[in-house]
């Protein structure tokens, strides 16, 4: 019954506190922790068995980190052994050291400040990865070089309690022994990991899929995280390495998507259950007793951690807006701090009430995360504009291209293979350099650039082009460029990508010649050949959908007059609008003397 209300209390405090600071644009990761703050000892005391939700919810933390891996193919991972090893082993020791060095000044004991040190210097990747990918920041720059620290300190966790005994030799209170029977033990499980999810798992999913019980594929996905996971923990390393290696492994297997579509409801879950916990762990009334001491700690961690990071991502010759969005996003302490701290107070290297202390800490800057990610959006530019310290835009020389295509993603680069297909020219640019750098490969000539500014449309050949091909991602900057040709260029023919039905809308409002929703010809084409397997003539199913996309591009233009009335559009004029176009189709169908389709 215990069960049942606790379960009660987490869903509806996260059905409250998430959606309402998501809306402010807090995200759904500081509503979990307020949610378990609220439901806490420290506050209501709805909930007190702290201990053992948490350990249930860091489940959610090696779903997390398998599904990372599920996205990293060996090559791939390959691809970022520098920044990984680099970046993030110089991160690891300096931070480390340099928080140990502090610890020393105030009086720690070596071990004592040196297990502090180094566990403060983990930051967390459940909060930080939650946050960019809720952002869209995962592919960006700066996304990439986050992961790749994340990840090294995700298997910094390994040594780190392997050297938990020889830290409490460092502060006097035991001796050490180092046992080679546990090296071995250790590097024979990982042999047999990888060895079985080369081999073997492949068949045993293979096998499991033709069975056609869904839920069946469901339950061994979860039995390979969980598995493995318990098998590193068995031989005494993390079981974190265990569930991100098992995600690797099967990163080029067939069933990799299926995995991550089962596994990601989840994890979702899970990271949500622990986001509470955390929130719960806050002990408000010692932050109330001692309020100097734990906002000290709490900024000063920020500070120097923060320090640390941009320094140390400036000698790596990273951007200056990228090292300070670094230093913003991984100032805070990490969830291995619950798990590391634990191990330190049962080896004796520090006492259970300064391990509190150093947990609530962790707990608060996990917490000041989000607000931290949010200044940083507000105070340093996007990093996918950035390339090099100093880079401008390129300088485009003169071209006489009769068509401009402005952002080169999934639908530019469509348009521009049919126009070379057809010997059209066509001047691309683009203002995402990674894109940019894999597309200059496949030897077409596109420029990094931002089209909203008028000098470089300009430089593209606005003044002699005859089309302007409207392909940008945002939908801002889409109409603010759109504007901006009409004004300054009004003989260009604009044809613009929308979207959704109010992007397109509001593109006819702004003056494109036409504008094409990116699912409206996909989604037609679908309700066709359904149409027509359905037993519907196939003359028929060609007037029907083209019927339907006329009176749908005319609902769209006569909405488009009347901005405010379709922005603020209520559900009485949606059906509206279907009770009339189901009449037209009745009417049509009257006239022609065709049915619906065959019933099967």
């Amino acid at each position: 019954m215990n069960l049942i209300v606790d379960a009660v209390l987490f869903l509806g405090a996260a059905v409250i506190a998430v959606p309402l600071l998501n809306r402010v644009g807090l995200g759904s990761v500081l509503g979990y922790l307020a949610a378990g703050i609220v439901i806490g000892p420290s506050a209501l005391g709805l909930v007190g068995d702290v201990e053992n939700i948490l350990h249930f919810a860091e489940l959610g933390i090696l779903l997390l980190l398998f599904l990372i891996g599920l996205e990293l193919q060996p090559a791939r991972l390959w691809g970022l052994r520098r920044p990984i090893f680099g970046m993030g082993g110089a991160q690891v020791i300096v931070t480390g050291l340099v928080l140990s060095g502090i610890g020393m000044l105030f009086d720690l004991d070596t071990g004592t400040a040196l297990v502090t040190g180094f566990i403060l210097a983990l930051s967390s990747t459940a909060v930080v990865v939650q946050l960019l990918a809720e952002k869209g920041e995962l592919r960006t720059r700066m996304g990439r070089v986050t992961f790749s620290i994340l990840l090294f300190q995700d298997m910094a966790v390994i040594p780190l309690l392997a050297l938990m005994p020889a830290l409490t030799l460092a502060s006097g209170l035991g001796e050490v022994s180092i046992e080679p029977e546990a090296i071995f033990f250790a590097a024979t499980a990982i042999t047999a990991v990888i060895m079985t999810g080369h081999f073997l798992l492949p068949h045993y999913l293979r096998y499991v899929v033709t069975s056609r019980i869904n839920e069946l594929f469901t339950i061994s996905a979860l039995l390979v995280v969980a598995g493995t996971a318990a098998l590193m923990e068995f031989v005494g390393l993390s079981m974190a390495l265990g569930a991100f290696l098992a995600g690797v492994i099967l990163s080029e297997s067939a069933y990799r998507h299926a995995l991550v579509a089962d596994i990601e409801p989840f994890k979702g879950l899970l990271m949500g259950l622990f986001f509470i916990s955390v929130g719960i762990y806050v002990d408000l009334g010692r932050v109330l007793e001692q309020p100097v001491t734990v906002a000290g700690l709490t900024i000063g961690l920020l500070l120097v951690k923060g320090a640390c990071i941009f320094l140390l991502a400036r000698l790596a010759r990273q951007p200056t807006l990228v090292a300070g969005r670094l230093a913003f996003a991984l100032p805070q302490g990490g969830e291995f701090a619950f798990v590391l701290f634990t191990a330190a107070v049962a080896n004796g290297v520090v006492d259970s009430e300064f391990a509190g202390l150093m947990i609530l800490v962790v707990s608060l800057t996990m917490i000041a995360t989000p607000f931290l990610h949010l200044a940083s959006q507000h105070l340093f530019a996007s990093p996918t504009a950035t390339v090099q310290p100093g880079q401008d835009f390129d300088r485009i020389e003169r071209v006489e291209d009769r068509v401009i295509i402005a952002g080169f993603g999934r639908v530019g680069q469509i348009v521009g293979r049919v126009f070379r297909t057809c010997g059209v020219g066509f001047t691309a640019v683009d203002y995402d350099f990674e894109r940019i750098r894999v597309v200059r490969r496949m030897g077409i000539k596109i420029y990094y650039g931002d089209l909203t500014r008028l000098w470089l449309l300009r430089a593209a050949g606005a003044d002699h082009a005859e089309v302007l091909i409207c392909a940008i991602d945002k939908v801002d900057a889409s109409l603010q460029l759109v504007d901006l040709a009409r004004k300054h260029f009004p003989h260009l023919k604009i044809y613009a990508r929308a979207r959704d039905r109010d992007h397109a809308a509001r593109c006819v409002e702004h003056g494109v010649d036409r504008a094409v929703r990116e699912t409206l010809g996909g989604s037609l084409e679908i309700a066709s050949h359904a149409l027509q397997s359905l037993g519907m003539a196939s003359a028929d199913v060609h007037e029907t959908i083209e019927r339907f996309r006329v009176h749908d591009e005319a609902m769209l233009h006569a909405s488009s007059h009347e901005p405010e009335e379709m922005h603020q559009a209520t559900d009485r004029s949606r059906r509206e609008e279907a009770a009339e176009l189901e009449q037209l189709f009745a009417e049509d169908r009257a006239d022609l003397g065709t049915g619906a389709p065959n019933s099967p």
